[in-house]
């Protein structure tokens, strides 16, 4: 025992006296928690976000729109890296638009180029029909559009 002058009559006391308890409930709840909020999340974001097909409906709309109100800069924005380095922003309405006002109709996911992408169809005033397709770079991004059905 050690000597020494002691604020009280008794030597110091040990701190732990008792046997050590296991928290694994404590622990698997929190593994668990953490597992499920992440599920939770991964299931909630399509309603959040939408669906690819939406998304790629939305985007083809609000391009047109751009394009429409003649803001080629919001246009040339959502489009891909491989036509944003192809075309200046003012070339874009001359190479994306059709005989006015377009209506957007279904989106179809499909593989391009090893990579899956939407495309979506757009019906021009006139009758005819073209498909624009969407690719997704860290959102959605026009990439190319298509003559015909």
């Amino acid at each position: 025992m050690t000597e020494g002058p002691f604020l009280y009559d008794d030597g110091p006391a040990p701190l732990h006296t008792g046997t050590p308890r296991r928290r694994n409930g404590l622990l698997l709840a929190l593994f668990g928690g953490t597992v499920l909020v992440a599920i939770l999340m991964v299931v909630t974001l399509p309603l959040v976000k939408g669906t690819p097909a939406e998304q790629a409906r939305d985007t083809v709309s609000v391009f047109f729109k751009a394009l429409q109100q003649g803001d080629a800069a919001t246009a040339h924005d959502m489009l891909c890296a491989a036509e944003q380095s192809r075309l200046a922003a003012a070339d874009v309405p001359g190479a994306y638009r059709g005989a006015e006002p377009g209506r957007v109709g279904d989106a179809t996911e499909t593989t391009l180029g090893g990579h899956t992408v939407e495309e979506v169809r757009v019906t021009w005033a006139d009758g005819s029909a073209s498909r624009v397709t969407v690719t997704g770079e860290d959102g959605p991004h026009v990439c190319g559009v298509t003559a015909g059905n």
